[in-house]
């Protein structure tokens, strides 16, 4: 039995996401993976958009080997060795730009700088006409909060007082102060939103 990392989160939404993805990126293009975690979702998207290159990451050093394995394991030619990445840093670790941009479940379990890091990392590193998708659970003004997100807010703020779950429109603010402008809305499963953003 595999003893790697495993989230049945990922498992469960993998296929709604790839669905907003076929609609959201072009045929081929470049892209780059914040917080790809156990590397459930790059493997998954890569498999099936095999004429996308993808450039997994992680903020734990710990992950990359898990992550590398999984790829390893699924014959993969499309995914690049997974590197550390601190989207907060001035300069990532990364010397090209990117088509997409993808990052799921990271905003709502990190502090709020992070969100500020991810929208001027991602304004430094999308090619002309490139989108950077984000997914997860969000609040909004004038749409009532479903009862399983303030539970899990509360659960969050309990952990880290500076964790929780973020505002759409304060997201966008950031986005907006790093040149980037919201361009869709999805409603996906279990009360999350995927977000696209572009120049």
């Amino acid at each position: 039995m595999s003893t790697r990392p495993h989230s049945p989160a990922a498992d469960r939404n993998k296929e709604p996401i790839l669905a907003v993805l076929r609609e959201v990126l072009a045929p081929s293009g470049r892209a780059l993976e914040i917080a790809s975690g156990t590397g459930q979702h790059v493997v998954h998207f890569a498999a099936a958009l095999p004429q996308w290159q993808w450039q997994p990451t992680d903020g734990d050093t710990a992950m990359l080997p898990a992550i590398a394995r999984r790829v390893a394991e699924a014959g993969l030619a499309n995914v690049r060795t997974p590197v550390a990445l601190d989207v907060t840093a001035p300069q990532w670790p990364l010397t090209e730009t990117f088509d997409a941009i993808f990052c799921a479940n990271m905003l709502h379990i990190a502090p709020w700088a992070v969100c500020a890091g991810l929208m001027q990392g991602a304004a430094r590193h999308l090619s002309p006409g490139g989108v950077l998708v984000t997914y997860g659970p969000y609040l909004e003004d004038g749409v009532e909060t479903a009862a399983g997100n303030l539970a899990f807010d509360a659960s969050l703020r309990d952990r880290d007082p500076a964790w929780g779950i973020r505002r759409r429109e304060d997201v966008e603010t950031e986005a907006r102060r790093a040149g980037l402008v919201p361009r869709a809305r999805h409603a996906m499963p279990a009360n999350n939103l995927l977000l696209v953003f572009g120049r």
